[in-house]
């Protein structure tokens, strides 16, 4: 009996013995070298892993820095210059300063503009409803108002105003991670450059009917007339489809595409009350 559980006991050892040979050999063969500047870059991004890089997560992004020794073309949107300043310290670059961007919302169809028409009974998720619904209003291009942008953002930058039925984009909270772009089935969501005080100029719309229909189906639709493209000095807008675009990239701010748009379809945020020119006096009539 004390002789066969001495047998054992030697050939399990001699077993785990050899089987911990074989791994190490396995393991030395198989060994994958792992830069350790991949950790550092790690550590140095805001831990999001939101994707606004374009990469699975923030290891991902900090392994493609590495692995292309480069981080041109590369930009966390989350942890902005400073960020990307310590990334490139780490791998002895130079991080070239990147302007911010920030979500707009291109809908202004706040049901007083563009009432409901149909009712939607099924799941309440604005890419289930695109794909079997054209929507409850006569705009086939407009917000679904389900919410998929809001449940999409990591940030609490977007809730949806009860009144009009749209999202509202927090711009304090906006950190330019596109998931609210990616979720937004109608694709209304834009991430346009920041400008000094969050404030912006877009057109609040992306119908490309033509414009009598868009006019029909929602009151302040831009109806591609061009009055805006004209006033432009500076090659800012162009009319596509039907439809003006605003670049935020060339865009000065000067605001006067605003007040030649019949539809009120470009919405200006953040800037002071205009000013009201004063009226000029009666000429009295006076006797030579």
């Amino acid at each position: 009996m004390g002789i066969s559980l001495v047998y054992t006991i030697i050939t399990v050892s001699s077993i785990g013995v050899t089987a911990a040979i074989i791994l190490y050999f396995a393991a030395r063969k198989f060994y994958v070298y792992e830069d350790p500047r991949i950790d550092e870059i790690e550590e140095a991004l805001p831990a999001a892993n939101c994707g606004g890089c374009g990469y699975a997560g923030c290891r991902a992004f900090a392994d493609a820095i590495v692995k292309d020794n480069s981080i041109e073309g590369k930009n966390c949107p989350v942890g902005g210059n400073d960020t990307m300043s310590k990334a490139a310290s780490i791998m002895g670059l130079e991080a070239v300063n990147q302007t911010p961007r920030i979500a707009v919302i291109r809908c202004n169809g706040a049901c007083e503009h563009r009432p409901n028409t149909r009712n939607y009974e099924g799941a309440s998720t604005c890419a289930i409803e695109a794909m079997h619904f054209g929507g409850s209003t006569d705009c086939q291009y407009g917000c679904l108002g389900l919410a998929d942008c809001v449940a999409s953002c990591d940030f609490n930058a977007l809730h949806m105003d009860s009144e009009t039925g749209l999202p509202v984009v927090s711009d304090e909270n906006c950190v330019g991670c596109g998931a609210c772009v990616k979720a937004c089935p109608k694709d209304l969501i834009e991430l346009r450059k920041q400008m000094p005080k969050y404030r912006k100029i877009f057109v609040a719309c992306r119908n490309e009917d033509k414009g009598a229909a868009a006019k029909k189906a929602c009151a302040v639709a831009c109806i591609g007339c061009g009055k805006c493209e004209k006033e432009c000095k500076y090659d800012a807008i162009v009319i596509k489809n039907n439809l003006a675009f605003i670049d935020s990239d060339k865009c000065k701010l000067c605001r006067k595409c605003v007040s030649v748009c019949p539809t009120n379809a470009i919405i200006e945020e953040n800037f002071p009350p205009r000013k009201i020119k004063a009226e000029e006096p009666e000429k009295a009539g006076i006797e030579a």
